[in-house]
């Protein structure tokens, strides 16, 4: 009996001691002891069933918080519990964005990332770096730079076999400052130097031009942002004016962005017509349409150049055009992606982007990316009506004639339909 009464009576000092410890432990945090704990320590557990998920997540945040060996940051732990949250449904497209990413991919939307530099899109060329296209009212357009000028120096540094990337890095610079580029011009005898101020730059999201050697249209779509559309209707305006034979929409590698923009410009293609049917967890089926009166009478072919990295609402647009039979696809399939994502702005300024529904084409197919076990693409996305692969090399470069294979593919086929 006396030995028994002893092991009674350390194992009540042992409860006693261990729930001292979290009591301290939980005092020294500035909070009052944790019941559930000291229940959870002497048994009844069924107190812990009844705990909520929301509570079991905050009893776990506070353990981490008050036990943990080191000093936790509070709003880390927060935001990787959010990115946890999202990455547990395993659908890439449902993502956590702290703040700064949060603020970004709201100026990515809204079309407004910017930069400080000349205002021009440049190509490589082995002897430096070639002005593929000048932005309206920036800079270098000011300055007098034109379309086609070859930069072979910068403030003075020759730059012939540099990579293009390191070419932009030294055009870009301090807003205000002065760089001065040394250009070679057709028509010109000998090279002429201009200096540009640099300014505050937002890159378009479309652009559109006349192929050269060509009387046919090409406008580049990079994004569908918000001003997209608008970019898009004033290239399209001035192609018009030109009395194109063709044109051709270049979607490749395109992430896609808002259904509103892709409906926006559908609708110079198509009147009053379904684009996607949105089918959410509740099994309600949300139909959004071309808005009427704004559709073109174009009487000439439209190709449409896609790739694997062509998705979200530019295999919408692609897509679309396709069924209605309004323009022929060229390339290679699209990425896959049929969901629609909402953005929930948070308290502090981060935001959850939360898949709400899946899209269906006006066809009704369903063009959901399917990947094998190592995450390698099997099926899904648009299948092209002419599939063209890209001639990849070192010469290579989007929407230009001469080294662009696809592209090449499309200005045949709309000879061949004239």
């Amino acid at each position: 009996m006396k030995l028994a009464s002893r092991c009674i009576g350390f194992f009540v000092l042992l409860v006693v001691a261990f729930l001292g410890g979290y009591i301290w432990k939980d005092a020294r945090a500035g909070e009052l002891p944790r019941l559930d704990v000291i229940r959870a320590a002497i048994g009844d557990r069924p107190a812990i069933q009844k705990l909520t998920a929301t509570q079991i997540f905050k009893q776990a945040f506070h353990r981490i918080l008050v036990d943990y060996d080191k000093k936790v940051d509070t709003k880390e732990l927060k935001y990787a519990g959010m990115e946890g949250l999202m990455a547990s449904l395993g659908d890439p497209h449902t993502q956590f964005l702290e703040p700064r990413a949060a603020t970004e991919f709201s100026k990515e939307t809204k079309g407004l990332r910017d930069f400080v530099g000349v205002g021009a899109r440049l190509s490589p060329d082995p002897l430096g770096a070639r002005i593929r296209t000048v932005f309206k009212e920036g800079p270098a357009e000011r300055a007098g730079v034109k379309n086609g000028d070859l930069i072979t120096a910068v403030d003075g540094h020759v730059v012939a076999g540099k990579p293009v990337d390191d070419i932009v890095q030294l055009i870009r610079g301090k807003e205000g400052s002065t760089v001065r580029l040394t250009l070679i011009r057709g028509g010109e005898s000998k090279p002429i130097v201009i200096a540009i101020k640099r300014g505050t730059i937002i890159a378009p999201s479309a652009e559109g031009s006349i192929l050269e050697g060509t009387n046919i249209g090409y406008i580049s779509v990079m994004s569908f942002s918000e001003p997209t559309s608008e970019q898009f209707d004033r290239a399209l305006d001035d192609l018009h004016a030109k009395h194109i034979e063709g044109l051709i929409i270049d979607m490749r590698s395109n992430p896609g962005g808002l259904l509103e923009t892709a409906r926006e410009m559908l609708s110079k293609f198509v009147d009053t017509k379904p684009v996607v049917t949105m089918k959410g967890r509740n099994g309600k089926s949300d139909l959004v349409t071309t808005y009427p009166g704004l559709a073109l009478n174009m009487t000439y072919p439209v190709v449409v150049l896609v790739n694997e990295e062509s998705a979200s609402a530019a295999e919408i647009f692609a897509g679309v055009l396709h069924d209605y039979k309004k323009a022929t696809l060229v390339g290679e399939h699209t990425y896959g992606k049929a969901s629609v994502q909402n953005v929930f702005t948070l308290v502090d300024g981060s935001s959850a982007k939360v898949t709400i529904a899946r899209y269906y084409l006006p066809s009704g197919s369903d063009i959901s990316r399917k990947v094998d076990d190592d995450g390698q693409y099997v099926s899904g996305g648009i299948a092209p009506d002419v599939k063209v692969p890209l001639d990849l090399d070192s010469r290579t470069i989007f929407g230009e004639l001469s080294t662009d294979n696809q592209l090449q593919k499309a200005v045949e086929l709309i000879h061949s339909k004239k």
